[in-house]
């Protein structure tokens, strides 16, 4: 995903937060939390929406860079978040 795609998916986000949950992390535990969020309250489903495409966007980077984090970020259930868009095994493996 490039600068403009990002930007898009962030004005996605604004209008309705469980299409941008949808589009990081497809349809699964994150999108239900995300959809009951948004409907008990608008702003704690925009505050999780942020923070799921943080953690993707930034594990993506990290991927990028080659750093690896083993860490699970708190809250996220998909591995599709946690891994930054990569599958199983694409990141690269720390040396030890």
């Amino acid at each position: 995903m490039g600068v403009a795609s990002a930007v898009f998916l962030v004005l996605i986000t604004i209008l309705v937060p469980p299409i941008g949950v949808y589009a990081v992390a497809g349809c699964g535990a994150d999108l239900l939390i995300n959809i009951m969020l948004t409907i008990l309250g608008y702003l704690p489903g925009h505050i999780h929406a942020f923070y799921l495409e943080y953690v993707y966007y930034d594990r993506r980077e990290q991927a990028r860079e080659g750093r690896f984090t083993a860490a699970r970020a708190p809250g996220v259930y998909s591995d599709r978040v946690q891994s930054g868009g990569n599958g199983y095994g694409t990141i690269v493996q720390p040396v030890a």
